[in-house]
């Protein structure tokens, strides 16, 4: 496979992984985050902001440490469960996740979105 061909392959197989986070983490949580952003709602771009940074920078990991199409595939499902299941485990913790992004809290949401952005960190450096 030549080098083009092989760059046009992970980038639209990292553009269509980040369309599917975007979704999945959307359908994940239990309120609309879009709705939300389109009334002006800081809290919720700030939490989903920072969950596609978070993810994105495990994919981008994979892309480089990974050769195989397969390979990088794998770690990006991996940096998705991590991502979810950190959305969960904090949100149990707080106990009021929603009703802080629902109501705009932008501190609640800029917290949200740093521990998603420190995981995605963590995670994209274990792959090294």
């Amino acid at each position: 496979m030549d080098i083009i061909t092989n760059y046009a392959l992970h980038l639209v197989a990292a553009g269509l992984l980040l369309f599917l986070f975007f979704y999945v983490y959307t359908w994940a949580t239990p309120f609309d985050e879009m709705t939300l952003i389109r009334q002006g709602n800081v809290a919720a771009a700030l939490t989903l902001g920072g969950a596609m940074i978070g993810f994105s920078m495990t994919v981008a990991s994979g892309l480089v440490h990974t050769d195989a199409l397969h390979s990088f595939l794998g770690w990006s499902a991996a940096a998705n469960a991590v991502q979810l299941l950190t959305y969960v485990l904090v949100t149990r913790l707080l106990h009021m996740s929603k009703q802080q992004i629902e109501g705009n809290n932008v501190a609640f949401g800029l917290l949200l979105a740093s521990i998603s952005i420190s995981v995605g960190a963590v995670s994209a450096g274990a792959l090294s």
